[in-house]
C-alpha cells in the first residue's frame, strides 16, 4: 500500500519513523512542522542529512529562550532576522497602523509595526486566517525624538514567506480516494496523524482513534472525551493541526476564551478550527455563572456578546479529561468527577457526542508509525478546507431519515457527526449516488449514534427531564 499511496499523492507523502528515530522527537517540533521540515530535506528514500536539517533549525526555530539574544541582534546590531513561526496581524481602526504579534514568543501588538509598503507586498498572505505561519523577516524601526508625535522605536516585519507555498488540491484529495478500500483508507488516516495501523488489535480501535479528528473536519462540533491517561489526547489535540487550539487547563477566563475587554483583543474560540481544553477535570473559572451563560450560547449558536463586542466562530469546543477505570461505565455517571459547569445538562446538551477514550490503547513503541505516510502539514489543510463543503451535510440530510418529533438537539448532533465522519472517510463522494448503504450505516451513522447515545444516557442520569419521551433517542434509519 506504500507504493500506491506515494504514486497517488506523490510530494505529500514523507517518510516517518518515530519508533527508531529520537532526533526529531528530541526537538520537540509539532507533527505539521516537523513534516514541512521532512518534506523540504527528504530525498527519494526518506534519508536526510540531519547536519543540514540541524543547521536550518538552528537558524529559523529558535527556541523562546533564544528570544531575547534575537532582540538584541534586531535592535542593537541592526540586523535581519528570519524565524519560521506564527504570526497574527491586526489592524488599529482609529490610526490604520498595522501591527502584528508573535504568540510564541510573546511579541505583542504594542511591540510591533508593519510598514505601508511592506502591508501591500504581504497582505493578501497575512489576511486569510487570525493567524498564520510563515518564514517572517524582522527588522527595527528606530525611535525618532526630533518629530511630532515622536516615533518609538518598535520590531518591525519586512519580508515574509509563506508557510504553505503549495495549493492542496481539494478536488484531487478527493478523487484519489477512490484509490484505496475504506480498510486502507483508515490506516493512510492513521499514518497521518503519525500512527502505525498495524500496532491496533481491531477496527474499532482504529475508528475510536480517528473520532479525535472529527472536530478538524466540521465546524461546531462539540465533544467530550473521557480517558485513561496515556492515550494520546493532548497529542492529537496539540501537534496535528496547526488551525486548532490546546489549551493546558488551569483557570480559563472570559477573556482567555472568548474576548479581552481591557486588550479589546479575541480569545482562543476566534479565528480557530476548535479549543481543546486539557485536562478538563483541573479546570477553574474566575466566574463560573458567567462563563456558563457564555459557554452554552457559543456552544448552540456559534455567537457571544461581551462588552459590546459580537464574536462569532465556527471553532468547536473539545473536553479532554482522564477517568478512573472504575467510573468507565456510560450506564453509571461518568461526569461527577468534572467542574461543576460540566454538570449542568444545559450545557451538557450541548456537547453534540462522546469519544470512549478506553477504547484507544495507550501509547507504545507500536503505536508510532514507521514507514511513508501522508504528511502532516498537507493532511491537516486538507481537514480544514473541508469544513468549508456543505456538501456533505446535504448528503446526509437526504439520506438518513428520523423518526417523527424528534427532539431537534439529538437530531441535529447525530447529523454533524456524521457528516464529519463522511468527509474524514469518504470524501470522494459528491452526491447520494456515490454512498453506498452499507458502508455509511457502518461507518458514520451507527459511530453517530452512539457517540450521542452516551451523552444521552448522562443527562438523564444528571437531570430527570431527559428521561421523558419527548427527550428519548430518535430512530435513525438510512433510505434504501
Amino acid at each position: 500500500m506504500e507504493d500506491k499511496l506515494r504514486e497517488c499523492f506523490d510530494n505529500m507523502v514523507v517518510y516517518k519513523d518515530l519508533k527508531k528515530s529520537n532526533f526529531f522527537s528530541s526537538l520537540g517540533l509539532p507533527s505539521f512542522l516537523r513534516d514541512w521540515v521532512l518534506r523540504k530535506f527528504e530525498d527519494d528514500n526518506g534519508d536526510y542529512d540531519v547536519e543540514e536539517v540541524n543547521d536550518f533549525i538552528h537558524t529559523y526555530l529558535p527556541k523562546k529562550e533564544e528570544w531575547l539574544s534575537i532582540k538584541n541582534k534586531i535592535t542593537y546590531e541592526n540586523e535581519r532576522v528570519k524565524i519560521l513561526t506564527k504570526i497574527s496581524v491586526d489592524i488599529d481602526i482609529k490610526t490604520s497602523e498595522i501591527t502584528f504579534s508573535l504568540p510564541n514568543f510573546g511579541l505583542t501588538n504594542k511591540e510591533t509595526i508593519i510598514e505601508p509598503v511592506v502591508w501591500e507586498r504581504y497582505k493578501d498572505e497575512l489576511t486569510k486566517s487570525q493567524e498564520t505561519w510563515g518564514i517572517i523577516e524582522l527588522g527595527y524601526r528606530f525611535p525618532d525624538d526630533s518629530v511630532k508625535p515622536k516615533i518609538t522605536g518598535k520590531i518591525k516585519m519586512t519580508g515574509f514567506t509563506s508557510f504553505c507555498p503549495y495549493i492542496a488540491d481539494l478536488d484531487y484529495y478527493k478523487d484519489v480516494r477512490s484509490e484505496f478500500d475504506i480498510s486502507e483508507w483508515i490506516d493512510i488516516l492513521l499514518g497521518a496523524i503519525d500512527y502505525n495501523a498495524a500496532g491496533y488489535k481491531s477496527e474499532n480501535e482504529k475508528i475510536t482513534m480517528l473520532t479525535r479528528l472529527l472536530p478538524f473536519v466540521e465546524k461546531r462540533l462539540n465533544l467530550l472525551e473521557l480517558a485513561p491517561k496515556g492515550t494520546g489526547k493532548s497529542y492529537v489535540f496539540g501537534n496535528i493541526s496547526k488551525y486548532g487550539t490546546l489549551t493546558d487547563g488551569g483557570k480559563i477566563t472570559r477573556a482567555k476564551m472568548f474576548y479581552d475587554v481591557a486588550r479589546r483583543t479575541p480569545g482562543f474560540v476566534v479565528g480557530t478550527d476548535y479549543v481543546a481544553i486539557d485536562e478538563v477535570k483541573l479546570v477553574t473559572f474566575n466566574d463560573i455563572n458567567e462563563m456558563r451563560s457564555i459557554m452554552q450560547g457559543y456552544m448552540e449558536r456559534g455567537r457571544f456578546n461581551i462588552g459590546g463586542y459580537e464574536g462569532e466562530s465556527s471553532a468547536g469546543i473539545v473536553l479532554l479529561g482522564n477517568i478512573s477505570i472504575n467510573n468507565m461505565d456510560e450506564y453509571n455517571s461518568m461526569f461527577s468527577e468534572l467542574p461543576s459547569l460540566f454538570q449542568e445538562s444545559a450545557l451538557v446538551d450541548r456537547i453534540h457526542g462522546f469519544i470512549k477514550g478506553w477504547d484507544i490503547p495507550k501509547m507504545s513503541d507500536d503505536l508510532k508509525v514507521s514507514g511513508w505516510a501522508l504528511n502532516t502539514e498537507y493532511f491537516c489543510t486538507v481537514l480544514h478546507l473541508l469544513r468549508d463543503d456543505p456538501s456533505y451535510r446535504a448528503i446526509v440530510d437526504e439520506l438518513v431519515s428520523v423518526s417523527p418529533n424528534a427532539y431537534v438537539r439529538h437530531t441535529e448532533a447525530v447529523k454533524r457527526i456524521a457528516s464529519a465522519y463522511l468527509k474524514l472517510l469518504f470524501p470522494h463522494v459528491r452526491s447520494i449516488s456515490d454512498v453506498e448503504p452499507k458502508l455509511f450505516r457502518r461507518y458514520c451513522l451507527r459511530p453517530a449514534i452512539e457517540m450521542r447515545r452516551v451523552i444521552w444516557r448522562q443527562l438523564s442520569i444528571l437531570d430527570a427531564e431527559y428521561k421523558n419521551e419527548d427527550k428519548q433517542m430518535p430512530l435513525f434509519e438510512v433510505k434504501g
